[in-house]
């Protein structure tokens, strides 16, 4: 097989939103820019097996679910059918019409993209098998951004069946099951299970740990757990004893505190975590990995080498698009010469089901960790006028804020568009503001985040739909 030699400045491997935000951003910095893409498309994960698609799902689940609401309050008469198919090419066309924007960016912005498979020969050099051919490219610095994988169960991990979904498997929708087991109550998990339920799936999740959304605080999950027990059954401090796959059905045993629990399903949907892409030879390069696996990197996204950086999924946790974007506009600047950091913990976390639940900044356990005086407010979306009208009351918005020194630190919100409202929480956590720059900012009526603004006044006991308590 012919072998071709390509000389750059930078190689980025990997075409997800970490890949290719770093790869856009260097080639606007002036930096010659290879991008190395193992499928045929760009996107990664995200775009073509991940948030694209279930947020997609997730969106027509919304809708489904209000038109239920209606139903029952006998505004719509009929029970709603759907085209499973036009479904599926609907989420495709979009995945696609994305797809083909990111090409274009590509293209304009002169970043070679090579489809292919890359391993490290040494830390100027990497191997590129292609269908083909192979390239050796020659550079300077490179990127890995090789993302991340499902983390197969031990005990599936060698059966091959139709009945075992990932992720990607259940964004595909091969058919609607009448019964499936969801292992693992993490967000995958938790959004798969609003999407089947409302397709008409019914569904057990089980989670081994005492709690779901660990990083958010107990009265959020809390919240959040009362609000979707009628659309699935959530088992949490649950193992799998047996697995016996019959002929029909997969039969399962559980153990829930000692005790068993028996039943049958279509579809087992395996979703407990994810393992960093890092087979790319880098024993080559001797790039140091934590007890995880995943790649060790500074405040400027660099490793233990140089010139070779690492952003995204295949760094750790939190595993999210958009710390991989952030990283990757750090990487690629700081390759430019460009003296910058990853300085800030304000990662926002959403999880896309309905309701949303959404969180950002300094936990109430966080702050009790860290010896944090601190005070907290919440406000019931129930006395939301917005909320009432859009069959949303069931919500909730909670600011954590210093006691000394009334700026806001942390905040979460449970219900709907929740993840679209938590920007503005964000956005003062970074500025500094404290509870009465909130409270004393004008916001419309009635709207959704207006719900912020009357927490802020609950903290500062100045609200007047609420009774304020001393």
């Amino acid at each position: 097989m012919n072998t071709q030699v390509i000389n750059t400045s930078l190689v980025v491997i990997g075409g997800g939103p970490a890949g290719y935000s770093s790869a856009f951003r260097a080639s606007d910095l002036g930096i010659d820019t290879i991008l190395i893409e193992k499928e045929s498309v760009l996107g990664g994960v995200c775009l073509n097996y991940g948030c694209i698609p279930s947020k997609a799902l997730l969106h027509f689940s919304k809708f489904l679910e209000e038109y239920k609401e209606f139903t029952e309050l006998k505004i719509f008469n009929k029970k709603l059918s759907f085209n499973l198919e036009n479904i599926k090419r609907w989420k495709q066309n979009i995945i696609s019409d994305m797809n083909n924007g990111l090409k274009i960016l590509a293209n304009k912005r002169n970043v070679q993209v090579i489809q292919g498979t890359a391993s490290f020969i040494h830390k100027n050099k990497i191997l590129v098998k292609k269908e083909d051919c192979n390239i050796e490219l020659n550079y300077e610095n490179t990127i890995i951004a090789s993302g991340s994988s499902p983390i197969k169960l031990p005990s599936l991990r060698n059966k091959i069946d139709k009945r075992i979904w990932y992720s990607t498997d259940a964004l595909k929708i091969p058919f609607i099951p009448s019964k499936m087991l969801i292992i693992g109550g993490g967000i995958i998990g938790l959004e798969m299970a609003i999407v089947y339920s409302s397709l008409g799936t019914e569904i057990d999740v089980i989670e081994n740990s005492s709690m779901i959304l660990p990083s958010s605080d107990l009265d959020v999950s809390s919240f959040f757990i009362n609000s979707i027990n009628k659309k699935f059954n959530l088992f949490l401090s649950t193992s799998i004893e047996k697995i016996k796959f019959l002929e029909k059905k997969i039969f399962v045993k559980i153990n829930k505190n000692g005790k068993m629990y028996k039943n049958k399903y279509d579809v087992i949907l395996v979703s407990i975590g994810r393992f960093p892409n890092t087979n790319l030879n880098l024993n080559n390069v001797n790039v140091d990995l934590d007890n995880r696996g995943f790649i060790k990197t500074n405040k400027q996204c660099c490793t233990n080498i140089k010139n070779i950086f690492a952003v995204g999924d295949v760094t750790g946790n939190p595993m999210l698009a958009h710390k991989g974007i952030y990283e990757g506009h750090i990487a690629a600047e700081v390759i430019s010469g460009k003296n910058h950091f990853f300085d800030t913990n304000i990662i926002p976390n959403i999880c896309y089901t309905d309701p949303e639940v959404a969180w950002v900044g300094i936990s109430e356990k966080e702050a009790i960790k860290s010896n944090i005086e601190y005070e907290k407010a919440v406000f019931p979306w129930i006395a939301s006028g917005k909320a009432r009208v859009s069959n949303a009351v069931n919500g909730m918005t909670k600011l954590i804020f210093n006691k000394n020194t009334k700026k806001i630190i942390g905040g979460s919100i449970v219900g709907r568009n929740a993840g679209e409202l938590l920007g503005e929480i964000t956005l003062a956590i970074e500025m500094g503001c404290d509870i009465s720059d909130i409270s004393l900012t004008i916001h419309a009526h009635p709207t959704l985040y207006e719900s912020i603004n009357s927490t802020s006044k609950i903290a500062e006991r100045t609200i007047t739909d609420l009774i304020n308590l001393k």
